[in-house]
């Protein structure tokens, strides 16, 4: 059974919001910026391991577990009620932690099961091109089978490279970015960016549960 991942972008900021019957406090508080379903429309279970420690455990995530903020809300709230006992692993995490967050370090808690592959750019330098790739080639440099390099991060150690021309296989940990990518989240974080900009880091956040 899939998981999939809803929730919402929010605001603390000092205004009556009109879509709200009950909004006659002026009083700063936190208020929906637009569902996430409007920016997010994928299923990684990486990124949410990375991100909320659902659907995985091989990652240190950065928000796990924090449950649903008590101060969230009306609309926020409602719509969590609305998923009633499907919702589950409520959580959430501002813009601040996200902006600070280390993108680039190691992520994994063990090296990752399948090998990666770097090919050379004409400057020199390596690129990382996939992990679990042409595994045929790795299997001859290696002369075991399809299923030992597969899995080669169970075979061995991290940090084990072999080097075929302009092509390089690594036993390595997946960073933050390869599992949480631009390409799935760009406009979520383009959206808390914009909002960070006028309110601060700290009054932006993402709200999110997950069902099955």
């Amino acid at each position: 059974m899939g998981t999939d991942i809803h929730g919402f972008i929010e605001v603390r900021d000092e205004f009556i919001d009109l879509s709200e019957p009950e909004d006659d406090d002026p009083w700063l508080r936190w208020h929906p910026a637009g569902a996430l379903d409007h920016y997010y429309d994928s299923r990684s279970y990486l990124a949410f391991d990375c991100l909320f420690g659902v659907r995985g455990g091989s990652f240190e995530p950065l928000a796990a577990g924090r449950g649903f903020p008590d101060d969230a809300s009306r609309a926020v709230t409602r719509a969590f009620r609305e998923e009633g006992l499907d919702a589950h692993s409520p959580s959430w995490i501002s813009w601040a932690e996200i902006e600070s967050a280390v993108w680039d370090e190691p992520a994994e808690l063990t090296a990752h099961w399948h090998p990666f592959e770097y090919r050379r750019e004409p400057g020199g330098d390596w690129v990382l091109y996939g992990w679990g790739t042409s595994l045929e080639r790795l299997a001859e440099l290696t002369g075991t089978s399809l299923k030992t390099v597969a899995y080669a991060g169970k075979h061995w150690p991290e940090g084990t490279e072999w080097l075929d021309g302009d092509r390089l296989f690594r036993i390595a940990r997946l960073t933050r970015r390869h599992a949480v990518t631009d390409a799935e989240w760009g406009d979520v974080w383009t959206v808390m960016r914009t909002l960070a900009r006028r309110h601060g880091p700290d009054r932006v956040r993402l709200v999110v549960w997950f069902d099955n």
